[in-house]
Parts: structure tokens; C-alpha cells; sequence
């Protein structure tokens, strides 16, 4: 993806399930959690550049002592401040102690055997620290403590935060974040009460109390009640005082989350391959969390996989597989190459097969896995064309015209290079856009002047800022015939709501080209038309709302908004001819079968609050407004 988009959150907990002497003495660390845990983080850095945080909970604490640690940080090094501010208590300790598990725990913060981690990307509000994850709920009763981390939004927190008021509470923020937290901890409080009663009635005391609620906290009762109105993406990891934890997924399994366990450890992360190189273990034995279930994690150790809602029609998001996710998960990687692969033909047709004049490279380098596709795709074709040919020569086969036939090929070059990041902020804002184009550099020499055709491959073009404002300029230089870019992603038409940062619905250029579509046909009437569907809409009951936005799209073909693309993204001053492709919604239902998530596409929301999100956006672009539509 050139242009920059910021998405989802990344979370990764951990439950070791033998004594912390039992890793010392296997491992030769009683932190064996705590480096675990900072490999996860690294290896999902991708899904959070905005902060980091940790939270660990010993198990069994002694009254008076402190059990909860926690550290977060907004660094520009996020990681490296998070590890550094955490082991510089550690560097204080004698070898004998870093060596004696019991004087540790007994001693040391971040020693526990519970820990969650977090990465934030920051999609609305600001980035300071109080806003990373894990958050905490305390509470001088050990069970009602609740510690929490997530990747999601909620399309009706207002609604949510509603219950909360009429619940008696009294919120200090209205936001996701705190919602949930709140709402989670108020049917935490509630079970916690219920089994108090329960148990008092039968004449324990309260100290025997609390170890019987330890014992029969029902983790899945909790969820499902706390989680009944939920409407969104999310992927949410908590850990109860006393030692209890759980990691939940919505119904419809938006958002990722897989798991591994053994007889030594639990672990969750957002991303499979964090895992697998974390605990060196292979592709099958990492386990997706179902939709609509929770992994429950009991204090005694117990694990199960249980569903706390009815799990919806499963529609993950199919951004996570085209670009946001990392590419060596193996499933992932073979999608992104089909998503390549089922645009070769679009491609060869678009060249009119003139392989002999035309140079394959692609950009950024997150498209490297659809381009290695795409060039598979190319040479299976090569292969019927070459048979065809070759059998075409009838009497006038000979060695020579056979050599002739089989020498076609593609030619592919990396041609488009990132180079360092400039520092622009010196300058004014009529130089900055210029120095901005040179954070990319090209391959001069290869592309003939004139009669060559160049194909780039990106994963995604959402906005094309970075296309019409560096990248296609920066190509021209090489003086191509043609310029022809590919994207292995469809059309971006819709505003997200479940985690990506793509809620302005103007900001889109396939938005744009179909307003300057309307424009040209003298159709703009329509916008106005939409914008009052859109406001009633509004007016109706969440589950009743439908997209009108639709509507609009639904007037003109895939290829002309393509075509209306290419010419908002084209500079003024560039020689060559350009030409945008994208690819089709069947395409990618094709090469990414087990993940129908595509409501930036389609429009075809997962949950009632999209379809209110997709009018609100609307409205929020027709009165100008910059407002966030959820």
C-alpha cells in the first residue's frame, strides 16, 4: 500500500503453567514470560506503531503485597523504551537473585504468571500514553481487579455508554475503550456478588469466600452478558485479579486471533506466525480462536475454547490478508499470491501480450508476494501461448523457430526502490511535496525510452496521494510508453468501522471518481438525493438501516470508475500514457475463499452498525463536516 493507512491493534497473552523455578531450571530464566512475551510484541510491531504496553498478575499474593504490575509507553521507540524501563529493575539485582525464582517473585514487579502485552495504532482521538493498552479496573477485592487489552472498535458506544448511565455508573470518557472495560467490569462485579451471596448463605466466612469465587467465577456466564450488545470488530484479551484470564472474538470473526498450548504455557497472539517463531512450534499446532468464542484460561490452569454469543455468517476482514497482516504466515502468503495470479490475465490483455515491450516490477514492497503471483500467473499462460505458437508452425518447424518461441518471456526488474525517509518538516508547503517524491528512487536503464511498457504492482491504492504526488512522476522519469499500475486489492469504496483508519469516506479516490462521474453526466442531483435518504436513515432503528451509499456506485460500471481513477491520479506533466487496474471483488472472493470480510468493497457490512457508519460518513462529507461516523 503506498499510501499510508494506520489499522488495527495487536495483542499477545501469555499464562505459564508450571512454577516460575520449573522455566529457570529448563530454560536458565525465571523471566522466560517476560522475554516471550517481548518477542510477540516485536514480531507484530506492524500492527502498532503508536505505543506499547504490558501488564503481568502474580498468582496466590500474599495481602498487602503488590500483584498488578503494568507499563506503557507512546515512544517513538516504543518497544525499546517499554523493555528498556521494564529490565532496568532487573539490572539491579544480584546474580544470585536474578537466579532464585522464589526471591524474584516475592520481590520483583513484572514476575507473574499471567502477563498481556499490547500495540497500539491510534485510529481516532489522541496517542497519549493514558490511551495504550492493557488498561486496569482496580479494586481492593482481588477478583473484581480486571486488566484489559484489545483490538477493536464499536460502532454504538454511545449506545453502550448509555446502559452504563442508566446501570448507575458514572464513565469518564465516552470511548470504546472505556466502555468495554466498564461494561465487562460491571458483570464481573455482578458474578462476584451473585457467588457471594451464594456462598454466604451457607456459612462460609469471607476469606473462605474468596477462594470459592475464585474456584466458580463462570468467565463464559460473564462474557456472554457483558458482551450481548457488542456491535463491531474486536478481539479482546483480560485478565481477572485473582487469575483468571480469556481472549474473546466477535461473532462474524473480524478480527484475528489464533492460540497455542501445551502442558507449560498458554499463549494468544493477533498474528499465527508470532507464535510459531516465538515458541519454535509449526503451522498446525497454532489454533484459530472461533468466532464468537472465548479461549478461557481458569486459575487452576484449566483451558477451554468455549462460545459466549452465537456465532454470525463468518466474514473476517479481507484487508488483514490482502496487506495489514504479516505476509509470512503461510496461508496469507498463498492468498496474496493468488490475488496476484487472477490478475495476469487482465494484464497480458491490457499489454495486448507484448511481453518483448514490457517490464514487470511492483511497489511498495508489501506487493512483492501479489507480484511474485502475478508473474506466476504470466508464465502459466506463457505456457499455452508457446504450446499454440509452436504448433502453429506446422511444416515450417525447425530448431531455430522452436528456440524463437520458447525465448519469450516476461521481463521483471525491480525498478521502484524506498529509500530513506526524508525529513520534510523544514521545509514550506510548496517544497514538502516535492522532497516528499524522492523517498522513493527507481532503477534507471532498464525501461527502454519510448517503447517500453511499465506494470507496477501494489497491494492496495486507497487514497492515491502517494500515487498521483510522487510515484508516478518519480516512473515517468524513466520515459515509458505506458505506465500501468495493478492493485491486488478491489476498489476501495467504504469507510471502515471495526479498526482501520479509513472512516473518511471522501478521502477514497474510487469516492471521488464517482462524484466527478455524476458530475460529468450531469447527475450530481443524485448526491443531493442520497444525502436525504441518508439522514433518514439515520432516524431508524439500527437493524433496520440499510447502505444508501450504494446507490450511487451502482450507476456506473467497474471500469469506468477505473478509468475516472487514472485520470485524478494522473499528473498534468506526465508523458506517458496510464492506466489504473483493479482487482474484482471475484477475484478476491477467488484467491482469499475463507475470508468475505470486503465491506470497503462491497458496501455488504457485517453487523447493523456499519450500514448507520456508511450513511453517517456520507452525511459527515455532504455537510463538510471532519466528524468521526462512529
Amino acid at each position: 500500500m503506498s499510501d499510508q493507512i494506520k489499522h488495527e491493534c495487536g495483542i499477545a497473552l501469555i499464562r505459564l503453567l508450571k512454577p516460575l523455578s520449573y522455566y529457570q531450571e529448563k530454560y536458565g530464566s525465571s523471566l522466560y514470560g517476560l522475554r516471550k512475551m517481548q518477542l510477540l510484541l516485536q514480531k507484530q510491531r506492524n500492527r502498532g506503531q503508536d505505543g506499547a504496553g504490558i501488564a503481568t498478575i502474580k498468582l496466590d499474593p500474599e495481602p498487602g503485597t503488590r500483584y498488578i504490575s503494568r507499563k506503557r509507553t507512546n515512544s517513538s521507540q516504543y518497544l525499546k523504551d517499554l523493555f528498556q524501563k521494564i529490565n532496568k529493575r532487573f539490572r539491579q539485582c544480584s546474580e544470585e537473585q536474578l537466579n532464585d525464582p522464589e526471591w524474584l517473585q516475592k520481590n520483583m514487579p513484572f514476575t507473574g504468571e499471567l502477563l498481556l502485552g499490547h500495540l497500539r495504532y491510534g485510529t481516532h482521538g489522541n496517542n497519549s500514553v493514558e490511551a495504550c493498552h492493557p488498561i486496569l479496573r482496580q479494586n481492593n477485592w482481588i477478583t473484581r481487579n480486571l486488566v484489559l487489552a484489545g483490538n477493536f472498535n464499536l460502532t454504538n458506544v454511545d449506545e453502550l455508554f448509555d446502559e452504563l448511565i442508566e446501570l448507575g455508573q458514572y464513565p469518564k470518557e465516552v470511548s470504546d475503550t472505556v466502555t468495554v472495560l466498564e461494561k465487562i467490569g460491571h458483570f464481573l462485579d455482578d458474578e462476584i456478588q451473585r457467588l457471594f451471596a451464594w456462598f454466604k448463605l451457607d456459612g462460609y466466612t469471607n476469606i473462605e469466600i474468596n477462594k470459592k469465587i475464585a474456584d466458580h467465577l463462570d468467565l463464559q456466564r460473564l462474557l456472554r452478558r457483558a458482551s450481548k450488545r457488542f456491535d463491531g470488530g474486536y478481539v479482546m484479551a483480560g485478565l481477572v485479579g485473582h487469575g483468571d484470564a480469556f481472549i474473546m472474538r466477535d461473532p462474524t470473526g473480524i478480527r484475528p486471533a489464533y492460540y497455542y498450548h501445551d502442558d507449560e504455557i498458554f499463549v494468544a497472539a493477533s498474528e499465527r506466525p508470532a507464535i510459531q517463531t516465538a515458541f519454535q512450534i509449526s503451522f498446525r499446532d497454532v489454533k484459530e480462536l472461533q468466532p464468537g468464542h472465548a479461549a478461557i484460561i481458569k486459575k487452576n490452569g484449566n483451558i477451554s475454547e468455549v462460545e459466549f454469543t452465537k456465532p454470525a455468517k463468518r466474514l473476517s476482514c479481507s484487508f488483514e490478508r490482502i496487506y495489514f497482516s504479516r505476509g509470512t504466515d503461510k496461508e496469507i502468503y498463498l492468498e496474496r499470491k493468488a490475488l496476484g495470479r487472477n490478475l495476469s490475465e487482465m494484464v497480458l490483455q491490457e499489454i495486448d501480450f507484448d511481453l518483448e515491450h514490457t517490464v514487470f516490477s511492483f511497489v511498495p514492497n508489501t506487493a512483492e508476494t501479489a507480484f511474485f503471483g502475478l508473474m506466476e500467473g504470466i508464465e502459466e499462460r506463457l505456457d499455452d501461448i508457446r504450446r499454440d505458437k509452436i504448433l502453429a508452425l506446422g511444416d515450417d518447424i525447425s530448431p531455430t523457430n522452436v528456440d524463437r518461441i520458447l525465448r519469450i518471456k516476461p521481463r521483471f526488474e525491480k525498478i521502484v526502490v524506498k529509500d530513506a525517509k526524508m525529513r520534510t518538516f523544514i521545509a514550506d508547503s510548496a517544497n514538502r511535496g516535492d522532497l516528499v517524491s524522492y523517498v522513493y528512487d527507481v532503477t534507471y536503464g532498464i525501461v527502454r525510452n519510448g517503447v517500453d511498457t511499465l506494470v507496477l504492482v501494489d497491494d492496495s491504492i486507497v487514497r492515491g496521494t502517494t500515487l498521483r504526488d510522487s510515484i508516478i512522476t518519480m516512473v515517468d522519469r524513466l520515459h515509458p510508453k505506458r505506465i500501468i499500475f495493478v492493485s491486488s486489492a478491489p476498489q476501495i469504496r467504504y469507510p471502515d468501522c471495526y479498526g482501520i483508519d479509513m472512516s473518511r469516506m471522501g478521502n477514497f479516490v474510487a469516492f471521488q471518481a464517482m462524484a466527478a462521474l455524476l458530475e460529468a453526466r450531469g447527475q450530481e442531483h443524485l448526491m443531493e438525493e442520497v444525502y436525504e435518504q441518508c439522514k433518514a436513515e439515520l432516524e431508524r432503528p439500527t437493524a433496520e438501516i440499510v447502505n444508501r451509499v450504494a446507490k450511487l456506485y451502482d450507476q456506473f460500471d467497474y471500469e469506468e470508475v477505473s478509468e475516472m481513477i487514472t485520470k485524478i491520479l494522473t499528473p498534468p506533466n506526465v508523458d506517458a500514457e496510464v492506466k489504473i487496474i483493479y482487482q474484482t471483488l471475484e477475484g478476491l472472493h477467488q484467491a482469499v475463499p475463507g475470508h468475505r470480510g470486503d465491506w470497503f468493497f462491497s458496501g455488504q457490512y457485517p453487523t447493523p452498525g456499519g450500514n448507520r457508519v456508511v450513511n453517517r460518513a456520507f452525511v459527515n462529507y455532504m455537510e463538510k463536516s471532519t466528524a468521526r461516523a462512529y
